[in-house]
């Protein structure tokens, strides 16, 4: 079998000398380069063809987001990007992630040596799920700025307004590798008055609120981290933070965010599979489920419960997918009513909302 070919784009000797050891030590992959900075990638690039590569953020002659918004436009690739946990490490992490960066690897600031290896795991993980991920290519309008500084901060498109639907209705959102971007494209269809959304998304401790953050400036809805103990309302998405696993609790007449540690489920934390167990235990038949990209498994079985339970379960379909072993693993389960393109989800989440509540289904 034919090994996965990765380069190493890093601007530390030290950083391309460990992860070319943490490459090589796979059966399945090799490094076959190591680059100080993108001009040097460029042309091994060009040399080796790669499968996937790994690349960091802040380097010299051109940083790493200038260099993957080119890449992603003129040879479109599999990057795992490899970015410093800070906050404008976060924030340029995102916008990799928007740029076509399959996943990223949060490389400890501090004590890199021994803190890569403790991620060797993970970072064998997602290059191996890179190099089978679907990729597109970019198309960046000519205004559009590297930094994300000229995107539009809400959508163009008129989003009309659901009337007067049941507090009671929440959506649960589970999502993995390229659920980021996927996720976005549900929320920034949404309209403001709609149900609660109630969101898993696996990501490492200190993105989240970043991520939380960015969504708010483009949706109607409003979008934040969620915090333990606090009332879910309509027109509001929570985001599961990183590291911590998110449910849904009953308090009187209201539900309520509850979010604690815990062990890793399905070896994520937070994990969809204790999102989902909950809607169908406390929300049942007020619940839409909707499970988006992702490698793995997390969440599949709790999602058959939650159809169990009597919720309303859409999810994402192969072809719009970067990794389709989430949704996979639930249509397998039998937790689908319905298989949709990303694109489609949102319009046909309002309509099943304007059906169920007696309303007109006409499209937004």
């Amino acid at each position: 079998m034919a090994k996965t070919r990765v380069v190493v784009v890093d601007d530390s000797a030290l950083v391309r000398s460990l992860l070319t050891e943490i490459i090589n030590r796979q059966p399945d992959m090799e490094c076959v380069g190591a680059a100080s900075d993108p001009l040097v990638a460029r042309e091994m690039i060009r040399n080796l063809n790669p499968d996937v590569i790994t690349l960091d953020v802040e380097m010299p002659r051109m940083d790493g987001i200038d260099f993957l918004s080119k890449l992603m436009r003129l040879r479109p690739m599999p990057v795992v990007m490899v970015s410093t946990l800070t906050e404008r490490g976060a924030d340029v992490t995102l916008r990799a992630l928007e740029l076509g960066a399959i996943d990223f690897v949060a490389k400890p600031k501090i004590g890199v040596a021994d803190g890569l290896r403790l991620l060797a795991e993970d970072i064998t993980d997602k290059v191996r799920i890179a190099s089978k991920a679907h990729i597109r290519k970019l198309h960046v309008p000519a205004s559009a700025l590297a930094d994300g500084s000229a995107a539009p901060a809400r959508p163009a498109a008129p989003i009309t307004s659901l009337g007067r639907l049941s507090t009671e209705k929440i959506i649960f959102i589970g999502a993995s590798t390229g659920g980021t971007e996927a996720t976005k494209e549900v929320l920034v269809n949404l309209p403001p008055d709609c149900p609660a959304v109630m969101i898993t998304q696996h990501m490492p401790p200190g993105f989240t609120r970043s991520y939380a953050a960015r969504l708010d400036g483009l949706c109607r809805i409003r979008v934040k981290e969620a915090q333990d103990g606090e009332r879910v309302l309509p027109g509001h998405a929570y985001i599961a933070p990183g590291g911590l696993h998110l449910s849904v609790e009953r308090s009187g007449a209201n539900y309520i965010a509850r979010v604690q540690d815990g062990e890793p489920v399905n070896r994520h934390k937070p994990s969809v599979e204790v999102l989902f167990k909950s809607a169908a235990r406390v929300v049942g038949p007020n619940a839409l489920g909707i499970m988006l990209t992702g490698m793995g498994a997390d969440g599949a079985k709790a999602m058959r419960e939650l159809r169990d339970a009597g919720s309303y379960n859409l999810v994402q379909d192969e072809a719009s997918c970067v990794v389709f072993g989430m949704p996979r693993e639930a249509i397998n389960a039998g937790a689908a009513h319905e298989v949709l393109p990303l694109t489609r989800i949102a319009t046909h989440l309002i309509e099943r909302l304007r059906s169920t509540s007696g309303l007109s289904l006409n499209r937004v």
